[in-house]
């Protein structure tokens, strides 16, 4: 399996970083921070064992309080926050990996019941998630609406992506990457259904529906370097709720926008409604990580490699891949290895390391073989 494209490595430029494999570790979700938001020290176990991917990509962290999406998710707005946070990367680094914060928003993903100041989540629309919606201690509620966001909490918004960029490179990340996929605050200005506004946000335009999703990847790449930011996307992507009829025009217009910045990555969800990376790989002149599992069976070997050797793509991202197998890569590149883990969904959401840092290696299965 050496000649593997999977296994090849690569460089990426604009951050001067050098990965060796092209495989990406994708951001999920998984709850283990404390009340306040700040990662728990398992955190730290957990990112450091998967250090071997080409690059870690963070669960989403909460950039502040107003964009809090769940309870016991991590934030990166307070000092204990970038305390936390440095020492998962100081232990990812140890480990020789390289690993970049996703900062996601929740917009009118939220509840008050999931919010430290129990307050009510703003988007771009008065338009709720479909309910009932998951809140604290695994009880259920009916979705809030959103209260609407005015100019001002617009240009909030901005400003805390900033200051969370700005932290994250204090805490020692390599980069960001903005979450504009999966319906959360981005992607919730880029959607139908979700944006109903009458001023240069909304309706209007095209080039009014990007318009959130340009500024605030002008304001980030302003404050810590194009080069050590990236933006992910998933055109077409149902989740929670989300529709758009015809994403081809909106996704075109903003890689147009945002092409030309020097970005150090796209990472774009193909979704079997709008072939998403056929689309738009021509349209983006730089490093393309390409994730092709979103609501499908987990991405195998063989789905990586014809994306990577289809030109498609520069890099592949693995979710559930990497959560049940830590060393991922050097399973890929073993001609005898035996087959992958898979997840124990009963542990995804909990708050400990069983389901999260005690999936076995290769070496922990050598040495439990009698």
């Amino acid at each position: 399996m050496s000649n593997s494209s999977l296994l090849r490595p690569y460089s990426l430029a604009p951050t001067g970083l050098a990965l060796p494999n092209r495989m990406v570790m994708a951001p999920m979700t998984r709850y283990r921070a404390t009340e306040d938001g700040t990662p728990l020290p398992v955190v730290a176990d957990h990112y450091a064992q998967r250090a071997s991917a080409g690059l870690i990509v963070t669960e989403g962290i909460w950039p502040s309080r107003r964009g809090q999406s769940g309870w016991r998710l991590p934030g990166l707005e307070t000092p204990a926050h970038v305390e936390g946070w440095r020492r998962v990367t100081d232990a990812v680094h140890r480990a020789d990996g390289r690993i970049f914060a996703q900062l996601m928003h929740g917009g009118r993903q939220g509840h008050p019941l999931n919010r430290i100041d129990a307050d009510v989540p703003a988007g771009p629309s008065a338009v709720a998630q479909p309910g009932p919606v998951h809140v604290r201690d695994g009880a259920k509620a009916d979705a809030v609406v959103p209260r609407v966001m005015t100019p001002d909490d617009i240009r909030t918004a901005v400003d805390d992506h900033v200051a969370a960029a700005r932290n994250a490179l204090d805490a020692g990340f390599d980069g960001v990457e903005l979450h504009g996929a999966n319906s959360y605050l981005i992607h919730q200005f880029l959607a139908d259904n979700t944006n109903l506004r009458d001023d240069r946000y909304g309706r209007g335009s095209v080039a009014d529906r990007i318009r959130f999703a340009v500024e605030v990847v002008g304001a980030v790449a302003d404050a810590i370097g194009a080069g050590r930011l990236g933006l992910r996307l998933s055109p077409g992507n149902p989740q929670f709720g989300m529709a758009e009829a015809d994403p081809g025009p909106v996704y075109r217009a903003l890689l147009a926008e945002l092409d030309g910045l020097g970005l150090a990555y796209l990472h774009l969800t193909d979704d079997d409604r709008y072939p998403a990376l056929a689309d738009l790989r021509p349209r983006w002149s730089g490093t393309l990580i390409a994730n092709v599992g979103e609501n499908h069976e987990p991405t195998t070997r063989a789905q990586g490699e014809a994306v990577l050797d289809a030109g498609r793509a520069d890099l592949v991202s693995y979710g559930r891949a990497f959560l049940a197998n830590p060393d991922l890569p050097r399973r890929f590149a073993a001609a005898d290895a035996p087959p992958l883990n898979t997840v124990d969904e009963s542990r995804l959401y909990t708050h400990g390391p069983e389901g999260y840092t005690d999936y076995p290696a290769l070496d922990d299965l050598a040495v439990s073989r009698p």
